[in-house]
């Protein structure tokens, strides 16, 4: 059985929260250079010309991408045959996200109560779902996720003869009431089965897809084309100033569910689409 003591982890987390927010993972980076060149309205053009721009500024003088540093998401997947010695895993993430908020000097949004709204000035804690899974590794994902594009979130509870159609109009009419409120251009995460919270969590996990990688099912990936072709036709545009890009990616993950149900959840991100990946 492997041992990974606390301290690794949370120096780890540490790292991640900082690398996130200043620089912008190669799959973003390279989805928003393809966007500029793609896009057909001038202002739309001029506006994604600034924010690559701006992550040159971010990377070169190693500050946030975006005032919005989020609010720390880490998918942990431990392995079963992993032992963790010093501590406990939770305390180890969060002193993690402590230290590189502070560190970092990213700024601090989290509150300890939702409403006392009294600032925990650390940015803790996090939000961490765990997932057991073989071997002796653990994988760890930090998504810092800003709330201009999360507070954008919506869930349908839909009936199952709604279908594929009912799913596509609903993820469709999330992006065009959010308009520019998630700042574009965005990308879609969507959870589409399960339960409700699962259907929700699926829409969380898809924003850490690599842009570019489809479902493995070739309907769903059918699916996540079709999606992104509406969203871009319906003209939001960069920072919702018009243009024929409105999102990046559209990313779906599914999972089995009820025979009277079909939930849907969709999960936008704005442009600063943050995820740090690591396996230990």
């Amino acid at each position: 059985m492997r041992v990974i003591n606390v301290e690794e982890i949370s120096k780890n987390i540490k790292e991640m929260c900082i690398e996130a927010n200043y620089y912008l993972s190669d799959d973003m980076k390279n989805a928003l250079y393809k966007a500029a060149e793609q896009e057909e309205n001038p202002l739309g053009c001029q506006i994604l010309n600034q924010l690559k721009e701006n992550l040159d500024i971010a990377g070169a003088e190693q500050i946030p991408i975006c005032q919005d540093t989020g609010m720390a998401v880490v998918f942990a997947e431990v392995g079963q045959d992993v032992h963790i010695e010093g501590g406990s895993l939770t305390d180890a993430i969060n002193k993690g996200v402590h230290d590189g908020y502070v560190e970092g000097y990213l700024r601090k949004s989290v509150v300890n109560d939702p409403f006392i709204r009294e600032n925990t000035k650390d940015n803790t804690p996090a939000v961490i779902h765990y997932s057991i899974v073989p071997g002796e590794n653990i994988k760890l994902t930090v998504a810092p996720k800003g709330f201009g594009s999360e507070n954008m979130s919506r869930v349908f509870m839909l009936k199952p003869a709604d279908g594929m159609e009912g799913a596509v109009n609903a993820i469709v009419s999330a992006v065009r009431e959010a308009g520019p409120n998630a700042c574009p251009p965005v990308v879609v995460g969507v959870g589409i089965g399960g339960t409700f919270e699962k259907a929700a969590l699926m829409a969380k996990q898809a924003l850490t897809r690599p842009v570019g990688a489809h479902s493995e099912f070739p309907s769903i990936k059918a699916m996540e084309e079709e999606v992104l072709e509406k969203v871009n036709n319906l003209g939001i545009g960069a920072a919702g100033l018009g243009g024929t890009v409105t999102a990046l990616a559209v990313n779906i993950n599914t999972y089995p569910t009820h025979i009277a149900g079909l939930p849907v959840a969709v999960n936008m991100c704005c442009h600063v689409n943050r995820h740090a990946v690591r396996t230990l």
